[in-house]
């Protein structure tokens, strides 16, 4: 399939450390959601989390996640429906501290946990409040 095409105002929205929620499914098909960090890259989104995890698990099960990136008065957001493409061990913790960099400002301060990566190729985007059109399918 091909990339989804991103408009640059919800590029340049997705780009700024907002808030976001990453959604999984469990095994028994009901959704679960959780805060994450995350960076956007190359229309693609990375979000990396501690090995024991249970969404990491789901992911590898059944690869559709959902995420909403929002502003801080919640008041614009985005949404992105896609699939996990890539996941693979963060062993030297580059990837977690590039997203603590990103959102605190300083490395990851835990270095004891496994952590593990994953890459999301977005399928489909809804827009609220950015002055751009409201959903797209991927072209």
């Amino acid at each position: 399939m091909p990339r989804l095409e991103i408009s640059p105002e919800v590029d340049e929205f997705i780009r700024q450390p907002n808030g976001a929620v990453i959604a999984t499914m469990r095994p028994d098909g009901f959704p679960m959601t959780v805060v994450t960090w995350y960076d956007w890259q190359d229309g693609r989104v990375l979000v990396n989390m501690n090995e024991i995890r249970a969404r990491l698990a789901w992911m590898r099960l059944n690869p559709k996640v959902s995420l909403t990136f929002f502003d801080a008065g919640w008041s614009r957001h985005v949404s992105l429906t896609g699939l996990v493409v890539e996941i693979y061990d963060d062993t030297d913790l580059a990837d977690i501290d590039r997203l603590a960099r990103r959102y605190s400002g300083h490395p990851f301060p835990d270095r004891t946990g496994r952590r593990v990566s994953a890459w999301i190729e977005p399928q489909h985007v809804h827009v609220w409040e950015l002055d751009v059109p409201h959903d797209g399918p991927a072209r």
